[in-house]
């Protein structure tokens, strides 16, 4: 690994300091966290993080792609310190403050839609679908909620009614909010209707009329319809071109549209929102991870005449819009727009999609590869004639890559996230793949001689 310039782990891992506060950690926080491997982090500057015992990993995982700047950009922490000097904290569900002003005057332009609009704050993108909630049955008067299987939305208890990516997540929970009605995700590869698209002619949407609504759902009693454009736990599957625009017919029953921008937003697509490909103007939006580089910030935006359903002390949030956090939200934006992220986004997205479509045709184990953008899922299968979903071969990808110096994780069982920051420079991207194309090599050569 000395021969690497970027990725450099000496030893066995976990260090003996890493050990130590893995070993700590289980002691004091509580076991419904899960992790992917035992990093340590002492150190993280743009697309480089290193752990306490001196190993330095590429970072393609972007703390769940929330550090769309990198980590410790100079502007953001810039902006940090000078806002934490000034003042910490002064709720905003109590007072006022200038910069929250300037953070929504620049926000709601890059919103699709030519209407007004308006903004709640919260801290997490959990937070943003709560509200998000809670409004559009506020507004339409309505109580059903529509929901995908394979969605994530969140685990707060309202926003943990509309995630349906694995059991594991509602285990002890249950009874969760009852009126939530999932359906399929148009998910080409693994169609549930053993469909192949484009001759399917989008049989998801029919299904899903005949199926669902002319049978068991009174839409007339739906308040709102939540949705990923890209499903992010799910693994990483975009809808298809068409898909949204074809389930619009809900609108003309009265149905919101919610996009769950929390994972897709700010840039990470190559455009400043994910749905901006699908040409539909939704009527909520929820935003968190990368609007602030790092700080707990999230938005649901919607339509003024929605927003102001709402009366005053309906909802609120104590710590949401902190000052320090909003700060670093307009530092963000001002370092996505002066140093061109959404352009370094679609450049490097494609560079890096090309790469692992050469390794699909290569490798018996790459089942699938779909993304845009910096956000790309790679399915790991057994094989690619039975597609039977390869969990343990992911995992060993997941494993080779922590140790020989790449931070990446998975989605759902077996896709493999590529989301570094999105100011990821080539060559570090390059050093990145090549590693993961090493382990995935070495990984389908085991699987294959079985």
């Amino acid at each position: 690994m000395n021969s690497r310039k970027f990725a450099k782990v000496q030893g066995k891992l976990p260090g003996p300091k890493a050990s130590a506060a893995v070993k700590s950690t289980a002691k004091y926080v509580s076991p419904s966290i899960s992790r992917f491997y035992p990093l340590v982090v002492e150190s993280a500057h743009g697309s480089l993080v290193k752990d306490v015992d001196g190993n330095q990993f590429i970072d393609f995982a972007a703390g769940i792609a929330v550090l769309s700047t990198g980590s410790t950009h100079p502007k953001v922490v810039e902006a940090v310190k000078r806002q934490a000097e000034k003042f910490i904290h002064f709720s905003y569900t109590d007072f006022y403050y200038d910069n929250l002003i300037q953070l929504s005057e620049r926000l709601l332009p890059l919103i699709p839609g030519d209407g007004k609009k308006m903004v709640y704050y919260g801290n997490s993108g959990a937070e943003a679908i709560e509200a998000a909630m809670k409004l559009t049955r506020n507004h339409t008067k309505r109580p059903l909620f529509l929901a995908h299987s394979g969605a994530f939305h969140g685990r707060t208890m309202g926003a943990l009614s509309l995630t349906a990516s694995k059991p594991m997540q509602r285990k002890g929970a249950l009874p969760l909010i009852p009126d939530v009605v999932h359906f399929p995700y148009p998910y080409c590869y693994r169609c549930p209707w053993k469909q192949t698209f484009p001759e399917c002619d989008y049989y998801c949407v029919d299904y899903f009329k005949d199926q669902y609504l002319d049978k068991f759902v009174p839409v007339g009693d739906v308040a709102s319809y939540f949705f990923e454009p890209i499903q992010g736990e799910g693994g990483y599957v975009p809808a298809p071109p068409e898909y949204f625009k074809k389930m619009e017919f809900l609108r003309k029953e009265g149905v919101l549209f919610v996009c769950d921008e929390i994972q897709t937003g700010v840039g990470r697509t190559g455009k400043f929102l994910g749905i901006e490909d699908y040409g539909i103007v939704p009527d909520v939006v929820t935003i968190a991870k990368g609007i602030a580089s790092g700080l707990p910030l999230s938005a649901t935006i919607a339509k003024a005449e929605i927003m102001e359903s709402w009366k005053p002390g309906q909802h609120a949030s104590t710590f949401g819009a902190n000052p320090v956090a909003v700060e670093a939200a307009l530092a963000t934006l001002d370092v996505i727009e002066s140093e061109k992220l959404l352009e370094n986004a679609r450049r490097l997205g494609d560079k890096a999609k090309k790469r692992f479509l050469e390794m699909k045709a290569k490798y018996e184990i790459v089942g699938d590869v779909r993304g845009k953008g910096l956000f790309v899922g790679v399915e790991i299968v057994k094989d690619k004639k039975t597609k039977a979903r390869g969990d343990e071969e992911a995992a060993r990808v997941v494993d080779y890559c922590f140790h020989h110096g790449v931070l990446v994780i998975f989605a759902g069982h077996n896709t493999l996230r590529f989301i570094p920051p999105l100011n990821v420079t080539e060559d570090v991207m390059d050093e990145g793949i090549d590693i993961m194309e090493e382990g995935i090599a070495v990984v389908n050569s085991a699987t294959t001689k079985v």
